[in-house]
């Protein structure tokens, strides 16, 4: 676990915004399975496209926030096709609440 990393990705309204969004992504987003193919799944996950909507910037920012977002643990992706979904590693945030406790 990488505190450092961890804090800079925290550090920005709109990151803590996306955090939040995954938490509840039905709550936040359209359906998102259209491009998952048939038998394959990644519950939970929003595709980038749909998240640089919600946020209102330019996806190649939402690109570099959601990498950071990934690579402090934060996020996990899903590939399918030319799309990539990304939820949150509920696991992970579990472990970083607890190390804060």
């Amino acid at each position: 676990m990488d505190i450092v990393l961890i804090a800079k990705a925290l550090s920005n309204e709109t990151r803590l915004h996306i955090l939040t969004w995954l938490k509840e992504p039905e709550k936040y987003f359209p359906p998102q399975e259209m491009y998952i193919p048939e038998g394959e799944s990644f519950d939970c996950g929003v595709c980038v496209g749909s998240i640089t909507e919600k946020a209102g910037i330019s996806q190649s920012t939402i690109s570099s926030y959601l990498e950071m977002m990934r690579r402090a643990g934060l996020l996990e992706s899903g590939r399918y096709g030319k799309w990539t979904y990304y939820r949150r590693k509920e696991d992970f945030i579990q472990q970083l609440g607890d190390y804060i406790k």
